[in-house]
């Protein structure tokens, strides 16, 4: 450790509580010693103009902030966004492991302060040829990973993690878009020689996804919040972010494939390679638009070679487990989330059969989905699954295997991207199989407030509230969202009510 360049920062630091004008300012809470750091940087164009910082705590997190503001300073955006726990560290001379967290906690507020100003006033000029630089989506896993090690041998590579939700009961080490799983994508980037841009997508996030995802189920509804997020917040913003800092393309991990780029309409999604891992349910809703700028490195792979390439290059998340959550449910439970972040706690209703008879009590509509038979607690001659729900009456329909089956399934808000005489099959759950089908009235290109899907065999239910991806053969060429006929007016008027209540 050098001292004299720790004492020079301690005693003479660079930036301390200034706050540059027009900057954006991130705070930072953590270490041994309560250490807090407020960092601020002004960007314009492609440079740190200006930064500065204010600290809290042992001495090491002043020198830390000093560092930080010292390596930032008039240097370019995406230097900046290379910098962290352990170039501050040396700015400062080395620091022991009890001062290390100081250097850890200056890089968190600069990578979010920089974040903050990239994405409002950045505009870093792109490379020379055309479409050279490649903005990869990381969230800290070996898929994002390997896309990003991929992306690599092709060209200019830069990295970004979104982070999405901040909750204390969630599980951070199972969430991908936590604090911590932005922290560690942050490292495993630095450690692949890229710049990496931490994006704090928190309010877009819960105005978009979680609190639609809320209202649906008030509703009577089953959502899938990672279409709305993929197809309308996340990627969205990804696309964003890329346009800033001068990156023709995106690249994701997902496992999808894209087909007919040269058609005047855009592309479409087609299933990936490995069809066990297939994501094109969850990317159903990127307009073609959005596919023109994107990439899948991981198309013709399947989940083991991807595993190989990452063990081969070294990389720690090599074995590193899947998420199987929704990122913020990781930790806990759906009945509880929705009890705290939606006030839809206990209430007590009826579970009725066919005919309107009560078989039954439950403590809420929204703790049940359509095509359900376990936990229902109903004991019967046959096998009993949720038919139907009434958000209304909080009532919840039961009944026997059969009077799920249908051959029509009625979508509403649906996008085509393509003629709907092309659309020969359509997949109702994620994990579910194709179905043969047919949109009735052969419907053109465009949004329809209204669909109706025609299927060649009975399915055993369609819970509302699912995207219905509509396919001609492996292509995606639309989607819309799952409903019953009959109950459509009524979740429209009831929805607003619900999304205004739970917004206040």
């Amino acid at each position: 450790m050098d001292d004299i360049a720790f004492e020079h920062h301690l005693t003479s630091p660079q930036g301390h509580r200034r706050i540059p004008a027009g900057a954006f300012t991130a705070t930072v809470d953590g270490g041994a010693c309560c250490d807090q750091i407020a960092l601020s940087l002004s960007v314009e164009g492609n440079r740190v103009t200006e930064a500065g910082f204010d600290a809290h705590g042992c001495g090491a997190a002043t020198a830390a902030g000093s560092a930080a503001v010292t390596l930032v300073r008039g240097g370019s955006v995406l230097d900046a966004a290379r910098i962290g726990a352990s170039q501050i560290a040396a700015e400062l001379g080395g620091l022991s492991p009890v001062k290390l967290h100081a250097a850890e906690v200056a890089a968190d507020a600069l990578a979010r302060s920089l974040g903050a100003a990239v994405r409002a006033t950045a505009n870093v000029p792109p490379p020379s040829a055309p479409g050279a630089r490649t903005l990869v989506a990381m969230s800290g896993g070996v898929d994002s990973a390997v896309a990003a090690l991929l992306s690599t041998r092709e060209g200019e590579t830069v990295a970004a993690t979104l982070e999405l939700w901040s909750d204390r009961e969630n599980d951070a080490e199972r969430s991908c878009c936590s604090a911590s799983a932005v922290a560690q994508a942050r490292s495993l980037a630095h450690s692949m020689g890229l710049p990496h841009f931490t994006i704090d997508l928190r309010d877009e996030f819960r105005a978009g996804v979680v609190e639609p995802f809320i209202v649906s189920f008030a509703a009577g509804e089953t959502p899938n919040p990672c279409v709305g997020c993929n197809g309308h917040v996340r990627l969205d913003a990804m696309l964003d972010v890329a346009d800033r800092l001068g990156a023709g393309h995106l690249a994701t991990g997902h496992y999808a494939r894209i087909a007919e780029s040269g058609d005047p309409a855009g592309p479409l999604l087609r299933v990936a390679a490995d069809a066990a891992k297939d994501q094109t349910y969850m990317l159903a809703a990127l307009s073609p638009g959005s596919l023109e700028r994107m990439s899948f490195p991981l198309a013709e792979l399947t989940k083991p070679e991807v595993r190989q390439i990452a063990a081969a290059a070294g990389l720690p998340v090599a074995s590193k487990a899947d998420s199987q959550d929704l990122c913020f449910l990781a930790g806990t439970d759906r009945a509880r989330f929705l009890s705290r972040h939606g006030g839809l706690g206990d209430a007590a209703g009826a579970i009725v059969d066919g005919e309107g008879n009560v078989v039954g009590r439950h403590e809420g509509q929204h703790r049940f989905t359509v095509g359900q038979r376990r936990g229902i607690g109903i004991a019967a001659g046959e096998p009993l699954y949720v038919i139907h729900k009434d958000a209304a009456r909080n009532e919840v329909v039961v009944g026997p295997r059969s009077a799920l089956r249908t051959t029509r399934v009625a979508i509403s808000n649906a996008r085509l991207s393509r003629a709907g005489a092309r659309v020969d099959r359509v997949k109702l759950r994620y994990r579910s199989r194709p179905l043969e089908c047919r949109l009735a009235g052969d419907p053109q290109p465009g949004r329809h407030t209204a669909l109706e899907i025609e299927l060649a065999q009975a399915v055993d239910g369609a819970a509302p509230g699912q995207l219905a991806c509509l396919m001609d053969g492996e292509l995606v060429v639309g989607w819309g969202t799952i409903t019953r006929a009959d109950d459509g007016r009524r979740y429209r008027e009831l929805k607003p009510a619900l999304r205004t209540s739970i917004s206040a």
